[in-house]
């Protein structure tokens, strides 16, 4: 295979010529062999991180630019973790020590960044099951916020068509990261994360799978429904959370984490989606442009309950030191989806 890799000419920063550096080392042949030979191969991205690193995590401001492309590499190692039905010689660098390399070097300081905006040390001293009760009471019908209101009453077709190209990014691939936690030992936890599971692909039939609801919506408007299609347009706030679920998956040790997280999307979803859906029946679309929401309003309510009452709160008593882990997973699950539906109105607005 021909490299094509090239070596740095400058100084300059140019995140998206690192980017392509980065995507063009995915699929070169015997990477981690040929990177110990010519280092150099991988200088304009190591650089590239390093200095979006320092722009991001770094000081009172926050460098968007920076955030989007450490989103970007690091959602571009992560989605190796699924199989996306393409050519196989993608996944050729799936285990490449230089890949991990540079994955736990930006998750470290993001993730270290994240929990700065929480106060940990409070949560830790909550009654975790009164804490998870009463959130989700809270949040499963939350008064309508400002943004909320402009996506039912102001939000037009064509900031609408925007939030379904967003919102492709998960909705065609939806429920996979949950389906990365299922192996392992059987129990009432784990059966009713199953069944969350096997609702989310349709009991086994595609036509009932979620991601073949929202690929409907996107045909409905003639837009591309092949998954990540509108991945230029998703900004890194979407990314993060994307991101942040794929570690969470996939190290047990925050098996807590992720389903005090999972508690909290699956409560809040159907308030969400009740915005959707009243945007999409004010501008008088049709049911094919609207049925995701519909369906999810209908099953995430279930969901949300089997979450709290089979899942976070038994998994509470079951490990009582590290229960606060739930509540922690639910608060950053929340602060993280918040600050992702900003992005989404504010990109509506301008579309």
């Amino acid at each position: 295979m021909q490299s094509n890799i090239v070596t740095p000419i400058a100084d300059t920063i140019n995140y998206d010529e690192a980017e392509q550096q980065f995507i063009n080392l995915l699929d070169l042949e015997n990477l981690d062999s040929k990177l110990e030979s010519q280092p150099e191969l991988a200088s304009i991205v190591d650089n590239a991180i390093a200095q979006a690193i320092e722009n991001a995590f770094s000081g009172a401001a926050s460098d968007d630019g920076a955030h989007l492309f450490l989103q970007r590499i690091l959602y571009r190692i992560n989605r190796l973790q699924l199989f996306w039905y393409d050519d196989l010689r993608h996944y050729t660098n799936e285990r490449s020590p230089y890949l991990n390399k540079v994955r736990d070097t930006i998750e470290t300081p993001w993730q270290e960044w994240e929990l700065s905006h929480l106060d940990v040390e409070a949560i830790k001293q909550l009654d975790v099951k009164q804490a998870l009760t009463e959130r989700s009471a809270c949040d499963l019908n939350p008064p309508l916020s400002e943004d909320s209101r402009y996506l039912r009453e102001e939000m037009s077709e064509a900031g609408y068509r925007h939030v379904l190209a967003i919102g492709s990014f998960d909705g065609l691939v939806e429920g996979s990261r949950l389906s990365r936690i299922m192996g392992g030992a059987a129990n009432e936890v784990h059966a009713t994360l199953m069944r969350v599971l096997i609702e989310e692909y349709g009991n086994g039939r595609l036509s009932r799978k979620h991601s073949t609801y929202f690929a409907q919506m996107l045909e409905e408007f003639g837009m591309n429904t092949q998954p990540e299609s509108y991945f230029e347009l998703v900004p890194w706030e979407v990314l993060a959370c994307a991101n942040h679920n794929f570690l969470m998956t996939e190290r047990k040790i925050y098996f807590l984490r992720y389903n005090g997280g999972l508690t909290y999307f699956e409560v809040a979803g159907p308030a969400t989606y009740r915005n959707y859906l009243a945007a999409a029946q004010r501008l008088e679309l049709s049911q094919a442009a609207m049925g995701y929401w519909e369906l999810h309003i209908r099953e995430d309510e279930r969901h949300g309950q089997w979450m709290l009452t089979d899942v976070s709160l038994p998994l509470a008593q079951r490990y009582p030191d590290r229960a606060w882990e739930l509540v922690l997973g639910y608060d950053q699950e929340k602060l993280m989806g918040d600050r992702a539906g900003v992005a989404i109105v504010r990109l509506a607005k301008q579309a």
